[in-house]
């Protein structure tokens, strides 16, 4: 019970700094301060790397983009989902998480997945390739949020959709309303909505072509 107590003070402590900092930048989760996004919060089920999976309906030889993707926590999750024939894209923009996505995939027996070190909302992502996306507690660390969903619009194929995750205790979290003005802005349509104000999963779809 000590070792647990001391741990949640601990996160309690880090996320506080990291927050602080935040108010005057946009600061990405620091490398050194990866083990935070690294274990699901088991007090928001939507924000859960199996629940992700889950609700994007995903099937073996998809290509998937993991935006934001840290240090792996949904990256690993997906490369199983899609399969050997599948792929996955894990994007971020500190080369330390990459690093660890890399390691954690080679250490796993995961050949399917690739990283790409760019920022998002800069028109780096390859156009019209993937069938589906995942934005877990990203979006409010990028400064132009307009640019990043138009570049995730841009990189699915028709009807492909877009998972974004946040939670209250991140300290760019972003809220509902926020995230489906924005999203309707870049083209997407709702498609699928899971969990409460303080913790949710938004589902968008980039419309099928008529």
């Amino acid at each position: 019970m000590t070792i647990v107590l001391a741990l949640i003070a601990l996160l309690a402590v880090a996320s506080l700094a990291w927050r602080l900092s935040s108010r005057r930048h946009a600061l990405p989760c620091p490398s050194w301060l990866r083990w935070m996004v690294e274990l699901d919060n088991p007090f928001a089920v939507s924000n859960k790397a199996a629940f992700i999976v889950a609700q994007l309906q995903i099937h073996p030889g998809m290509k998937v983009l993991d935006a934001g993707c840290g240090p792996g926590r949904v990256t690993l999750p997906l490369a199983r989902a899609v399969g050997d024939t599948g792929q996955v894209l894990a994007v971020d923009l500190q080369p330390a998480m990459l690093e660890q996505v890399v390691a954690k995939a080679k250490a796993q027996g995961l050949e399917n997945v690739r990283t790409l070190a760019a920022a998002l909302g800069q028109g780096q992502l390859p156009a019209g390739q993937y069938d589906r996306a995942v934005m877990a507690a990203v979006l409010g660390e990028i400064p132009d949020r307009a640019a990043a969903l138009a570049d995730l619009f841009q990189s699915l194929r028709p009807g492909g959709l877009l998972a974004v995750a946040e939670l209250v205790f991140d300290p760019h979290f972003q809220r509902r309303s926020t995230v489906e003005r924005l999203a309707h802005d870049a083209g997407f349509a709702p498609h699928s909505f899971h969990g409460h104000a303080a913790a949710y999963l938004l589902v968008l779809q980039r419309p099928p072509t008529p």
